[in-house]
């Protein structure tokens, strides 16, 4: 059994409801769980003795314009310990941009969320600092968005 096996099965084991899809590219996994669980999911990840995954290196967010759910909020995870990658996602629907902070789990998530947050308008419940990290405190809209004007406002 590989490392992908143990932890899809021990995530199907713990959270049986959360998970709406598992896909593999190139012998990497990427599953997909409800938004409404990502909390509880990364603590398990970060905190389990078989999966460690200890390290969040990148967090960044997908706009898929005519679809919906619209955004995709994508979790890059890698066990130092245990030398593996783990891709999570997590759909945010276009009409409650909202999802929780995974701050309290990876310290990392504090500037990705704000990057996230600066240039789609995705909002994080219980970040300790939510703004704007790029642009200006008087810029209009989120310039990462597809709808956003070629040209800026």
């Amino acid at each position: 059994m590989n490392e992908d096996d143990i932890t899809i099965r021990k995530l199907k084991e713990k959270f049986p409801d959360s998970i709406l899809d598992i896909t593999f590219f190139r012998d990497e996994a990427t599953i997909v769980v409800k938004k409404e669980d990502i909390l509880p999911v990364a603590r398990f990840l970060c905190s389990d003795e078989d999966l460690l995954y200890d390290f969040l290196s990148d967090l960044c967010c997908v706009d898929y314009l005519k679809r919906e759910p619209r955004f995709e909020i994508v979790y890059h995870l890698y066990s130092i310990k245990k030398n593996k990658r783990l891709r999570i996602k997590a759909p945010i629907p276009r009409n409650y941009q909202v999802i929780s902070s995974v701050y309290s789990v990876w310290k990392t998530a504090n500037w990705l969320e704000r990057e996230c947050y600066d240039m789609y308008g995705i909002g994080f419940e219980d970040h300790p600092d939510l703004r704007r990290i790029l642009l200006a405190d008087d810029w209009e809209g989120h310039p990462l968005r597809k709808d956003y004007p070629l040209r800026g406002r």
